[in-house]
């Protein structure tokens, strides 16, 4: 194609040149509507599309003829005619000049660029005259290229209607092109953003050979891959091969994604649909472009389970009065001298001009409303009203020229011109100037690369059970609104989706990873077939896809889905919960039994075995274990810094008060069995008030323990986050470990010189068996606290509590039971026992 627009420029550029008379070498007769006027308007269409070449053997020079009639461009044709017509009429559009037009058809690429510098060289049976301002043309977006290679260096404008190829918004290659169609890039641009709004994120792409779905194709997959969108295949559709063809329907079978774009102008499309209805693919949401998705004749039965629910960018629905009655009453005695009427005419009514026997004979008044075919839909106007702007554009391109003011053009400055003087490169100034509306509202105007505004609509396909469709209008693309909301869909308006399903069809390679996870890119797969991992412990993902997890604040630990930072509970020994119940019941038990115990002893105080057992030491006993009994409730509640101050002092006190009373017990008992001796009186040296004396010493001591503990480093509530990740547990630090060491410390000493004494105490006689109660109850004290360190060391959280409390009730238990209990059942179920004899037995009575 290159080498034949190189000759055909040169003989036009020579022609030129030289001021010949024009001719074009080879076939010409291009020319099917003209019309005289003080300026001409060029037309180029494919009103026949396919082109047969006959080489009769060698015996005479080939020739061709084209076979196939396209009544859509028979109507873009008929509209420029109107729309000429219409601004001849109008008095203040172009006063006092009229337009012409010169309309011209060829079959093929090669005819088509012939006609085309058959339109720019004025080229008639008078030789060169009449030279257009401006070429309409031409559909095909690969056409137009070399149209506009050869009027580009002659600066003659270009207006196409349908080239939407992205490539001609290059205007360093085509500098005089222009055009009332949006390019493709705004029709990919709304296609992605179809996608994005959908959330389908894996689809497939089906494409044909040539300019528009080639670098279409290639658009969008790189305006795609910016927003996140997978393509899991593009294939090729080429009609003649049958491998590819398999290959096409295999894949479609076998792949995830639900959403197929079909980019295919429209007689591809026709090919295409009509080989794939033979098979049975289903489930997949149709997208089309602006080339086909509009064109209602494409429906059929067999296409239904295709074709039902397509949606895709069509150009705007517009009305334009008078243009549905001017193609409806065309005859062809209004074009005589046009054999392609004629033809068109024995097309549309399967009749003929010339007498046959197979066929009708035309008569030339039949009534094309009785046919249904492309050229007599005029319900919409879409295609037909970007030829309407671009015969418009020219005219005010040439209004706009030959204004005059003072000697001068407004628009530019320069001199004023008239109608003769008038030259495409002029027109071609203007026309970037332009900013017209049209008369039936529609605004047009012009980018810096000749591009018009993008405006779409967004139809559907609505199929019916007969294989007829409806076209639904459910949204709008419109590049004139603010950023972000260029595409909107319609209020309350049905979407029939594909696949038969009832909601928006799903299509992505991997659902999205949800919050709590993150995600992970598969270097291995596309971006849109990621990994989800679930967020390690401690941390949170609050959003969809997010690709990093955030770590919980200290106080703060994740919900069970991983979604939320949630405060961590709180744990301490609560009276509410079983366990500090149970432990708050047997502490208030053992209050009640030494209250109890101190009822009997106090109402048998006269009795041998109470006055037998120092009844001072006793009471004073029974109370200590009292304070043990009710210190331990000091340890259940949530930790304060009164009550942390509290357990551990009124801990350390009472217990050395107790011990203390039982280790003045065991030295009165030591005493006792000495004094019994000859020559022994001890016991005038620890009579009552020096045990009193005793046991406020040795609790003194430990009270300057505590006292000293409280002032240098007291223990203190804390908030203990390290043991438990998931939950915090308030527990009283010890603030000084060794003031609480210091404190059990002497516990211990205490509790061990007892054990001893009352050890060595162990063989008094059996009628007397003090010293045996108190050995075991400090046998049982001992080991309780020997294995509370460790346990206490070893428990976790609110159970280090319990340990402790459980260590205070065992040893009160102990002391209470082993010391006191043996006397209560004297008392209480053998008083006759509790007489001065039976303690005697062999040994003398003796007064403690």
């Amino acid at each position: 194609m290159g080498w034949l627009t190189f000759i055909l420029f040169s003989l036009l550029a020579r022609a030129r040149s030289e001021n010949q008379t024009c001719k074009v070498i080879g076939q010409t007769g291009f020319m099917e509507f003209s019309k005289g006027g003080d300026l001409i308007i060029g037309g180029v269409f494919s009103m026949t599309s396919i082109r047969k070449l006959i080489d009769n053997g060698y015996q005479e020079l080939p020739h061709s003829y084209c076979i196939k009639w396209n009544d859509r461009e028979l109507k873009f044709a008929r509209t420029v005619i109107f729309t000429v017509e219409e601004i001849n009429r109008d008095t203040k559009l172009l006063p006092g000049v009229s337009l012409g037009y010169r309309l011209y058809n060829g079959c093929g690429s090669e005819n088509l660029i012939r006609a085309a510098v058959e339109a720019v060289n004025g080229a008639d049976s008078k030789g060169c005259s009449n030279q257009i301002q401006a070429l309409i043309g031409h559909s095909s977006s690969g056409v137009s290229k070399d149209i506009n290679t050869i009027l580009s260096p002659l600066s003659i404008p270009q207006v196409s209607h349908l080239s939407t190829c992205a490539c001609l918004s290059d205007k360093k290659l085509y500098p005089t092109f222009f055009r009332t169609v949006p390019s493709d890039h705004f029709q990919i641009l709304g296609l992605v953003q179809i996608m994005k709004y959908f959330d389908w994120r894996w689809v497939g792409i089906i494409y044909s050979t040539g300019s528009y779905s080639e670098k279409g194709t290639a658009k969008f997959n790189m305006e795609a891959q910016k927003e996140g969108i997978c393509v899991e295949y593009t294939i090729q559709y080429s009609p003649t091969s049958l491998v590819k063809f398999d290959a096409i329907v295999q894949t479609l079978r076998e792949s995830s994604s639900k959403v197929v774009l079909l980019f295919m102008s429209l007689a591809f499309t026709k090919s295409f649909l009509s080989k794939i209805e033979k098979y049975n693919i289903t489930g997949k949401q149709w997208l089309g472009g602006e080339a086909w998705i509009t064109q209602a004749d494409l429906a059929s039965v067999k296409r239904k389970n295709i074709l039902q629910g397509a949606m895709g960018f069509g150009l705007p629905l517009a009305y334009i009065p008078g243009l549905g009655e001017y193609l409806l009453n065309l005859k062809p005695s209004d074009e005589p001298q046009s054999t392609i009427i004629k033809a068109f005419w024995e097309k549309f009514f399967d009749c003929s001009f010339s007498p046959s026997n197979t066929t009708t004979m035309c008569t030339g008044t039949e009534d094309l409303r009785t046919v249904s075919i492309d050229y007599t839909d005029v319900t919409q106007f879409r295609n037909e009203n970007n030829v309407y702007k671009a015969v418009y554009l020219v005219a005010y391109a040439l209004h706009a020229l030959l204004q005059c003011q003072n000697g001068s053009n407004p628009t530019t400055g320069k001199p004023c011109v008239n109608k003769t003087e008038v030259q495409p490169k002029l027109v071609l100034e203007h026309i970037n100037y332009v900013n017209f509306t049209t008369p039936n509202g529609a605004k047009v105007f012009f980018d810096e690369n000749g591009d018009s505004v993008a405006q779409y609509d967004l139809v559907n396909w609505q199929m019916k059970e007969d294989g007829s469709v409806e076209i639904v209008n459910v949204g709008q693309y419109d590049t004139s609104y603010p950023e972000g909301e260029e595409f909107k869909l319609k209020d309350n308006t049905k979407i029939v989706w594909g696949g038969n399903s009832h909601e928006v069809p799903r299509s992505v390679c991997k659902e999205p990873c949800p919050p709590g996870t993150r995600k992970t890119i598969n270097k291995f797969k596309p971006v849109c077939c990621f990994d989800c991992f679930e967020c390690p412990e401690g941390s949170i993902s609050n959003q969809t896809n997010s690709l990093h997890c955030l770590i919980c604040p200290p106080e703060f630990w994740p919900n069970e889905k991983k979604d939320k930072c949630l405060p961590k509970p709180t744990e301490y020994l609560s009276y509410k919960e079983i366990l500090g119940s149970v432990l708050t019941g047997f502490g208030c038990g053992g209050v009640f039994l030494s209250l109890l115990i101190s009822i009997i002893f106090l109402t048998h105080k006269e009795t041998p075995i109470v006055r037998a057992n120092n009844s001072g030491l006793s009471f004073l006993l029974l109370f200590s274990l009292k304070l043990c009994f009710l210190c331990s409730l000091t340890f259940i509640g949530r930790p304060t810094e009164w009550s942390c101050m509290l357990r551990h002092t009124a801990f350390g006190i009472t217990f050395v008060l107790c011990i203390s009373c039982v280790l003045g017990k065991t030295i009165v008992v030591l005493m006792a069995f000495r004094a019994t001796l000859p020559g022994r009186n001890v016991m005038k040296w620890f009579g009552p008030a020096q045990q009193r004396l005793s046991v406020s010493a040795f609790t003194l001591i430990q009270v300057l323990i505590c006292i000293l503990w409280l002032r240098i480093n007291p223990p203190f509530p804390k908030r203990n986050m390290k043991y438990y990740k998931e939950k915090i547990i308030l527990e009283c630090a010890l603030g000084s470990a060794f003031g609480f060491w210091a404190v059990l410390g002497y516990i211990g000493l205490l509790a061990l010189l007892c054990f001893v004494l009352a050890f060595l105490a162990r063989k008094l006689p059996d009628s007397f068996n003090e010293a045996k109660l108190i050995t075991f109850s400090m046998l049982i004290f001992c080991a309780v606290w020997i294995t509370f360190i460790p346990a206490y060391v070893s428990s976790p959280g609110k159970f280090t509590v319990a340990v402790e409390i459980f260590a205070i009730l065992a040893s009160s238990f102990g002391l209470l039971v082993c010391i006191f209990f043996p006397k209560c059942y004297i008392i209480i179920f053998r008083p006759e026992r509790n007489s001065k004899k039976h303690l005697m037995g062999k040994i003398p009575p003796i007064r403690l």
